[in-house]
């Protein structure tokens, strides 16, 4: 049988930007790969290329932030990753105001949540490392979430990338079934 080629089933997914400051450097990095890993205590990972400039600034700094941004911000999302932080700061050079956060780490304004962490472990998995942290802060704008924390796609376009430089919205016009007891369904 002939070998086939490896096929990610990793998307469509969110992508978070990751936010990292050492010495008065700020990058912003887009990651695919990242996972909420502990209620308690809070923790988050993400899948950081041991090439990348912004993998330095979190090892250097010790600390990092994960920020979701809406749809309208995918064209910054796929600039901040598929652009290098070395020479070009990403965030001045797109428009992107940024802020410090409650904690002290780089925080994008238009960002509906942010974590902000920090670092406790840098796990080797084979071409990228999983950083995590512990979060820190957390800060949301309240109007973008339902009373049971879930997001309210009317006030909320959440960009969901295919791969391939390409997104999709989720909005308000997505099909939704909620499965409070999974025995109610019936198989079709």
């Amino acid at each position: 049988m002939e070998k086939q080629p490896l096929k990610m089933q990793s998307y469509p997914g969110m992508v978070a930007v990751v936010g990292s400051e050492y010495d008065g450097e700020v990058n912003f990095m887009s990651a695919g790969w990242h996972s909420f890993l502990s209620m308690d205590p809070p923790m988050y990972g993400v899948a950081v290329g041991r090439e990348r400039y912004s993998y330095q600034l979190i090892q250097q700094a010790g600390a990092f932030t994960i920020n979701f941004l809406p749809y309208e911000e995918a064209a910054f999302i796929q600039y901040a990753g598929s652009t290098s932080g070395v020479d070009t700061d990403k965030a001045s050079s797109f428009g992107q105001a940024w802020k410090r956060g409650k904690d002290g780490g780089p925080v994008l304004e238009r960002a509906y949540l942010t974590y902000e962490c920090s670092l406790d472990q840098v796990l080797p998995t084979g071409d990228h490392d999983w950083v995590t942290g512990s979060i820190t802060a957390c800060s949301y704008i309240p109007e973008i979430f339902n009373e049971n924390g879930l997001p309210n796609f009317k006030n909320l376009h959440i960009p969901l990338y295919l791969g391939r430089s390409e997104y999709i919205k989720l909005d308000e016009k997505i099909k939704k079934q909620s499965f409070i007891d999974p025995f109610s369904y019936k198989k079709s």
